[in-house]
């Protein structure tokens, strides 16, 4: 049976219209008009326990709301959707000691105590018992390396310090489910990976499922299996990230080394030259209309090879072109 299934769910606001001036606010005052904007069009798929998905799509695709109606925070205006086996926004109470949440730029921790304290109060939200509270925050201050944080006021942690408390604070009563929105936003390199490396430790330890939307590739990449994308309301894929990167990869980039220095320069028909010098070269080519093994049969016999990789464009530039793509069209 699957953890979170949606069926057809939809949301619509309605937004009143304020014409510019000032007879346009009058106007508006007594004859108001509303715009109807349709930020989720019925999207349907499930998710089984333990999985780790991600939710793709670019801003204003329908990502954040669907998670809000997810975990009850906002009521869909069509569908269905059942968390746990609970509607969201019918049983917000119940689902919320089973879920956890994390939205990049809306904090949770109080902003002037320090973290000890916030997690404090969660545990007699959440009604845990001192003996398990303890052995749960042992793991979390270890995992999350926040024991010098824990007793300072949240204002002066760092962005990457306060999103790992942020995170912890959503783990504290171990969730079956944990909706991630956007939980690197701003961070830097050496932040993003401690927080992901966090994430799949705790997917390891307890199975938990893992909702994860972000727009950072690394997240996608380092986190989950499986991507749905939504644009303009709409699911255009749902698969495997694997199978995302082979629908784009038309494109390899090789880097070669040379046993020895090459006199007369570089040249490869099919291929073009996108750095060079005495002892290696790095090229990039067309798969449609030269496989990989050709290329690479030629390399090998016309040059002094002693290395060679070949790379995948990187996850950004796929993600950019599906978003540059007909809000219509479903990716096979």
């Amino acid at each position: 049976m699957p953890i979170i299934e949606l069926n057809n769910l939809q949301k619509t606001f309605r937004t009143k219209l304020k014409p510019p001036g000032l007879s346009g606010s009058i106007k508006a005052l007594f004859k108001p008009e509303f715009q109807t904007i349709e930020a989720v069009k019925g999207i349907s798929f499930s998710l089984e326990a333990g999985e780790l998905l991600a939710l793709i799509g670019p801003n204003g695709a329908g990502k954040s709301t669907t998670i809000k109606m997810l975990t009850g925070i906002l009521h869909p205006t069509g569908g269905t959707a059942a968390v746990l086996g609970l509607t969201p926004w019918k049983d917000r109470r119940a689902l919320a000691y089973r879920i956890g949440s994390v939205f990049g730029q809306k904090p949770q921790l109080w902003y002037h105590l320090p973290p000890a304290d916030t997690f404090q109060l969660f545990a007699r939200i959440y009604e845990l018992h001192e003996r398990e509270y303890r052995k749960t925050m042992a793991f979390l201050v270890e995992a999350f390396d926040i024991a010098d944080l824990l007793h300072t006021p949240v204002r002066k942690l760092s962005l990457g310090q306060r999103m790992k408390c942020e995170i912890a604070a959503s783990l504290l009563h171990e969730p079956q489910v944990i909706f991630l929105d956007e939980p690197t936003i701003g961070l830097d390199v050496v932040a993003k990976q401690q927080i992901r490396d966090t994430i799949k430790l705790m997917h390891e330890r307890n199975k938990t499922t893992i909702f994860l939307t972000s727009h950072d590739a690394g997240d996608i990449e380092s986190l989950c299996k499986r991507a749905i994308i939504i644009n303009h309301g709409q699911v255009i894929f749902d698969n495997r990230v694997s199978a995302l990167k082979r629908r784009y990869l038309t494109r390899k980039v090789v880097n070669v080394r040379f046993a020895e220095r090459l006199e007369s320069g570089f040249s490869l028909d099919g291929t073009d030259v996108l750095k060079s010098s005495e002892y290696g070269v790095k090229l990039e080519f067309d798969t449609t209309r030269f496989p990989v093994e050709s290329v690479l049969q030629r390399l090998m016999t016309s040059y002094p090879v002693v290395d060679i990789t070949v790379n995948d464009p990187p996850m950004e530039e796929i993600i950019a072109h599906i978003y540059a793509a007909p809000p219509d069209e479903v990716i096979q």
